[in-house]
């Protein structure tokens, strides 16, 4: 059985996502954030008390886009995944990554010293905000030639810029984002994955606050 640790909405819900697309059984443990803080017993699970984690027999991960890729060329074969030989696996790649280095990396920092820590460092929040909204661009671009950022389907790809999309919708970055891309993220939405993953991680902190 799959095991992941996750907090509602974070870095973990790509993980969660992709559990729910590729239907496999997992056992959730929701969280309080940060866990580190709030739940100091998980630094047994995950000494740098970061989220994700996931357990699959032997192997431990923790970072969220690797998890995705592992989760889908794992269990495959699966629409996840974008083959060696398909001329797309490269753009496959490099957004799987790009969701996670280039688009969610600066909202971390938004999140931090806009929600967390307000009045420390808020100018440089509204840098990284900048920041995030123009390479944000790049994925507008890619959605001039289809629905979806590669191979002409969803992929695992969507996943990972997907979350960044949840994200920043929570922080209020796409305020000014274009039609397709508020079409884009309307369709991620209504993924009947996605919509799972959302309940699952609700029933789950219901259990813990109950």
């Amino acid at each position: 059985m799959i095991e992941l640790y996750h907090c509602p909405d974070a870095r973990s819900f790509r993980a969660l996502w992709a559990l729910e697309e590729l239907g496999l059984p997992y056992e959730l443990h929701v969280l309080p954030f940060p866990p580190r803080v709030r739940a100091p017993e998980y630094l047994e699970v995950n000494p740098l008390g970061t989220i994700p984690a996931l357990i699959d027999g032997a192997t431990f991960m923790t970072e969220s886009a690797a998890i995705v890729e592992y989760l889908a060329t794992r269990y495959g074969p699966n629409d996840l995944v974008v083959g060696v030989d398909d001329p797309a696996y490269g753009a496959w790649l490099n957004w799987l990554h790009f969701g996670e280095a280039t688009l969610t990396f600066p909202q971390t920092l938004v999140l931090r010293y806009r929600r967390f820590e307000p009045g420390r460092a808020e100018v440089a929040a509204d840098d990284y905000a900048k920041w995030f909204l123009s390479r944000l661009r790049h994925v507008d671009r890619a959605l001039a030639h289809g629905e979806h950022l590669c191979a002409g389907r969803f992929t695992a790809a969507d996943i990972s810029v997907g979350y960044a999309l949840l994200l920043a919708d929570f922080l209020q970055l796409l305020g000014g984002a274009s039609p397709a891309l508020q079409a884009y993220w309307a369709r991620l939405q209504g993924r009947p994955a996605f919509q799972a993953a959302k309940r699952a991680q609700k029933a789950d902190l219901a259990e813990i606050l109950s």
